[in-house]
């Protein structure tokens, strides 16, 4: 497959202008970002969101910048013509900025990714501001933010009224103007979103918020069901199930070992008899000649 030609910030821009869906999709590991590049992805986020469906964890906050370098680090090496996105975790953009461009600097130098995201409105403002000063693209996130999960009082859903609403809609604007090029909005309501993506000159990229954003992002592993006992998610459309794909085929290999149907002859080597005669002994090549 020929390569393409990633996209970038001023590509993006332009999509939003002219009405072209921008499309982003989770990828944790190699394969999944080179799957994910051959069917045109737009862009490849290396998310927190890796705690829950990979690493096990029963939230984002645990999860480390050494993981989200490891695994940005990979999908990197799988998905070369693709712009890749890592996730800034938990509590580390909110000390000192020179900590935080600690950071910054291992997502891009050690994870290869081509901008970061952070959680966050407003009080984030100069923070986003500092990073995109060191000549980092910046995607803010904004609506619901898993890492703020407990102070928020659990996933709930963003802008259900005039002043959530004007809330969201001040914080995106600060995001703007301090220099990101593109907000997630996440768990919004559809028309909070809508006034949002209208009043910004950079693209918005909705999960769980309706119809009116410029681009979309689901978390892989919910679009192609990638788990065991699945719960199923208002928001997000599975478009396949290879959780049920993969057990099934994993049942099928443990009975064929067990019942000795696994390995049958096509799937063995056979050596030069002689060969083998004068490796192993005279005995062991009567022993297989017999």
């Amino acid at each position: 497959m020929a390569a393409k030609m990633p996209l970038n910030i001023l590509k993006m821009k332009k999509m939003k202008q002219e009405g072209h869906p921008i499309t982003m999709i989770t990828a944790y590991d190699y394969p999944t970002a080179q799957l994910a590049e051959e069917a045109g992805v737009d862009m490849l986020l290396i998310g927190d969101s890796l705690g829950n469906v990979v690493l096990g964890y029963d939230s984002t906050i645990p999860v480390t910048i050494d993981d989200i370098v490891y695994h940005s680090r990979a999908v990197a090496r799988g998905a070369g013509s693709t712009f890749i996105v890592a996730d800034l975790p938990f509590m580390t953009y909110h000390g000192s900025i020179d900590e935080t461009l600690k950071s910054v600097r291992r997502l891009m130098q050690e994870g290869h990714a081509h901008a970061i995201k952070l959680e966050g409105g407003a009080e984030i403002a100069d923070t986003v501001k500092a990073i995109v000063q060191a000549g980092v693209p910046v995607i803010a996130h904004i609506g619901l933010t898993p890492q703020s999960v407990h102070q928020i009082g659990g996933y709930r859903i963003q802008g259900k009224d005039e002043k959530d609403a004007q809330r969201l809609l001040d914080d995106a604007l600060a995001l703007e103007a301090a220099g990101a090029f593109g907000i997630v909005l996440e768990l919004v309501t559809e028309e909070a979103a809508i006034t949002i993506s209208q009043k910004l000159s950079i693209p918005t990229i909705g999960i769980g918020a309706g119809r009116g954003c410029d681009g979309q992002v689901l978390v892989f592993h919910d679009a192609v069901k990638y788990t065991s006992s699945y719960r199923e998610k208002r928001f997000v459309k599975t478009y396949a199930d290879i959780g049920d794909t993969i057990r099934t085929a994993l049942q099928e290999y443990v009975n064929e070992v067990r019942s000795g149907a696994f390995p049958a002859e096509q799937h063995v080597f056979s050596g030069d008899q002689e060969a083998l005669g004068s490796l192993y002994g005279a005995k062991r090549k009567v022993e297989t000649q017999s």
